[in-house]
């Protein structure tokens, strides 16, 4: 028998009481863990024109006196806003504002849910203690037990002889037990005190006490520590800090002790500077390092901006210095990898409108391991505006540029250089292609201070140089069919002719000049060289043609470009600080990038010196990829005539490489890499890993077996006294839900080591 029965309580304004049955339900994901659902979430729904302050009431069955007490029993559920009880009974104190509730006991609100043996609440506080609870909270996978919770006024729970964990119901990889659980539902923050840890039901740690996240919040507090073993550091254990200064400023201390070399220090500061502008300041250092002879002190300082400081104003610093050459190769740096021997320190200012743009700017480059030290430029303006359409169809450019050129060593000559480039196009575009004519001047002064150096350079030069490209690209286009399989089949042959006049250049120095790539996008420039100080004459034409192949879903299955440069004259300027005549025509460059067979893709590049019958750079990738997760990878590459930085001796590169991540169940992967080279009949780099992560917990463990990059440097500078190969064994172990997130991922794990990973093409995702 259903009975509805409505209430005027003086105490309890707004009181709806009624009763209605309802099923209750929860779904099981693998991951996801799902608290059972009040009925009366649903029951709410059937009133009309109920107010957040409301109280409904349904039960099969009830009994009250006004002013009194009211007994409600059968599928009894209240609800108030966003919490709701339900429960087989309960009794409701009108005069002592007090609810009783037991059976099937069931508590929700937006943070949390809860059930239990019993609960009593004081209404006028939205105060309640449940007795013999289980607990789940929203948006986590954290669950638990407790003897007693309480839910406090300010809606925050305190739990007593409670317990909590991320596993699944029935997991017991790992529990955290306590005395006192306090969880702040405004700061999303839990106190914990006297907790033991047990991992597989077997207790490991005791703490007394620890603070966790309940949310992605910040807050201030020890993270995992991290173990590793290598042939050059030694044992090394992190237990790092994280600091949760203000909401626009953060700190990570990471103090390291390694067995080899002694204490290591790092220091991350991050901090906001209004809406759109960030930075890093980072502070590494290790006092007396106990591998090196004379026991140096090592360090690293590292400053990083960026940002706008409105719609027009964006500004950019990075500035990196380290105590010796061979920093990154020893430390494991949280700023460059070891690979990198270039730090870069720049300071920008840019100012952007719609046509034109201003840029200051001041640089400086450091090179590890390398005698020769860069220019800095001190400073760079640059000017660039832009229109189009600007006198029947012609577009209209100008480039300007002037530098200051200084160095750190007084034998160097110095120098300013003034650079204009106007520049006029006529762009013709269509779907069957497109014709590009473009007419430039460039226009360039140098006032130059002769120093100490040999090099007879003029104090002032004036160089004027014509300019003239035309660039066109035809697109065909045709339905073929191969393999019983139809394509759309693309055709582009592509041109540029390029003339730029000639002007002796031997009387100015080099000061930010390098010559470029040549693979098949660089067919196209119309420059040989980086910067401004040799600019190389020209009278040729490029040849260039892509193919590509479509399938009925309008994929791309295959790219294929080949090109060429033909030179109609000998460029007199060939290399830098070299004039011998160049060869009548570039290199042949090749790219190919294919889906050659359901999960198997090939990626190439070839560039072939067709006057001498000579490989110049070449490399291959063939992958196997069935899915997102699975990768097969085999590589090969060769650079000839490569400088040896060790050496300074030049070396011809031949490698063959081997690089897999499999998944050997849905919560194992395992990642290996493996390089060899050919020359030296040697392995340069091996890595294992495997990763395990579950829903609660996660476990890397990894071998790194690898060449050194060692430089010469005034600490040791004895290479010979160096390890030529490094190894090493790495633990990673994160349990979730106690400040850690889990390891980044295999993805990660691809790119450790000196090769990282590159997907050969962008055919498939």
């Amino acid at each position: 028998m259903h009975i509805r029965y409505l209430l005027a309580l003086s105490l309890l304004p707004n009181l709806v009481l009624a009763q209605e049955a309802t099923e209750k339900s929860a779904a099981q994901l693998q991951c996801a863990i799902n608290p059972p659902v009040s009925s009366s979430v649903n029951d709410r729904e059937k009133l009309p024109n109920i107010s957040e302050e409301d109280i409904v009431i349904f039960s099969d069955r009830s009994e009250a006196a006004m002013g009194d007490k009211a007994h409600f029993s059968g599928n009894v559920s209240f609800s108030q806003g966003s919490r709701h009880i339900s429960a087989d009974e309960a009794i409701l104190d009108q005069k002592n504002e007090q609810l009783d509730a037991k059976g099937n006991l069931l508590f929700s609100d937006e943070l949390f849910t809860v059930t239990a043996d019993s609960l009593n609440a004081q209404m006028q506080t939205s105060s309640a203690t449940l007795d013999g609870a289980k607990y789940w909270l929203h948006g986590q996978q954290i669950h638990g037990d407790a003897q007693q919770l309480k839910i406090t006024e300010q809606n925050n729970l305190e739990l007593r002889e409670t317990n909590f964990t991320t596993c699944p119901p029935g997991d017991t990889s790992w529990l955290l037990e306590a005395k006192e659980i306090r969880i702040d539902s405004s700061e999303e923050w839990g106190e914990i005190w006297e907790a033991k840890l047990r991992i597989g039901d077997v207790p490991v740690m005791y703490i007394p006490y620890m603070t966790v996240p309940i949310s992605d919040k910040r807050k201030s507090g020890l993270l995992f520590p991290s173990f590793s073993t290598s042939t050059t550091n030694g044992v090394e254990a992190s237990v790092p800090y994280y600091w949760n200064i203000a909401p626009e400023y953060d700190l990570t201390f990471t103090p390291t002790y390694m067995s080899s070399r002694g204490f290591y220090t790092k220091t991350e500061f991050r901090y906001l500077a209004g809406e759109n502008q960030d930075g890093q300041l980072n502070f590494e250092y290790l006092g007396n390092d106990d591998k090196l002879d004379n026991s140096p002190d090592r360090y690293l300082y590292h400053w990083r901006h960026q940002g706008a400081i409105n719609e027009n104003w964006r500004v950019q610093a990075n500035f990196t210095d380290v105590s010796d050459n061979n920093y990154f190769n020893d430390l494991n740096s949280d700023v460059n990898r070891s690979t990198d021997n270039q730090l870069s320190r720049i300071g920008e200012i840019s100012y952007f409108e719609r046509d034109w743009d201003f840029n200051m700017r001041v640089q400086d480059i450091k090179v590890l391991g390398e005698d020769e030290v860069p220019y800095q430029v001190m400073p760079q303006l640059n000017f660039n505006y832009q229109t189009n359409d600007f006198w029947n169809q012609l577009d209209f450019k100008f480039n300007s540029e002037l530098t200051n050129f200084q160095h750190k060593e007084n034998e160097y000559s110095t120098a300013t250089r003034f650079h204009m480039e106007p520049s006029i196009s006529w762009p013709i575009q269509g779907p069957a292609g497109s014709l590009t004519s473009e007419v430039k001047l460039l226009q360039t002064q140098y006032w130059q201070e002769d120093n100490e150096s040999d090099l007879d350079l003029d104090d002032t030069v004036s160089r004027t140089i014509p300019q003239v490209r035309i660039q066109g690209l035809i697109n065909f286009e045709r339905q073929m069919e191969m393999f019983s399989t139809s394509y759309k089949q693309t055709l582009e042959p592509q041109f540029q002719y390029l003339y730029v006049g000639y002007e002796d250049q031997s009387n100015i120095g080099i000061y930010d000049t390098a010559q470029l790539q040549e693979d098949y996008f660089g067919l196209f420039r119309d420059r040989r060289f980086s910067g401004l100080d040799r600019i190389a004459d020209a009278n040729q034409m490029t040849l260039g043609v892509t193919t590509r192949l479509f399938d009925e879903a309008n994929v791309e299955q295959l790219k294929f470009s080949i090109g060429q440069i033909i030179f109609f004259d000998d460029s007199k300027i060939n290399n830098i600080g070299d004039f011998e005549a160049a060869p009548s025509a570039s290199v042949l460059a090749t790219e190919i990038d294919a889906n050659i067979y359901q999960d198997w893709f090939i990626s190439g590049a070839v560039q072939f010196d067709t006057e001498r019958g000579e490989n110049k750079k070449s490399e291959v990738t063939l992958d196997f990829r069935p899915n997102n997760d699975k990768l097969l990878q085999f590589s090969y590459r060769y650079v000839p005539d490569l400088l040896n930085t060790n050496t300074n001796d030049r070396v011809n590169i031949s490698q063959i490489g081997m690089r897999t991540s499999w998944p050997l169940s849905d919560d194992l992967y395992f990642v290996g890499n493996f390089y060899y080279d050919l020359n030296e009949s040697r392995n340069i780099e091996t890595y294992t890993g495997f990763q395990y992560e579950s829903c609660c917990w996660a476990l890397r463990l990894s071998y790194h077996y690898r060449i050194k990059t060692n430089y010469d440097d005034d600490l040791n500078p004895s290479l010979d006294a160096r390890e030529e190969f490094e190894s090493g064994v790495y633990l990673n172990f994160i349990i979730k839900g106690l400040g850690g997130s889990g390891p980044l991922g295999v993805e990660d794990m691809l790119n450790e080591g000196l090769f990282n990973y590159r997907k050969p093409l962008y055919l498939r995702n």
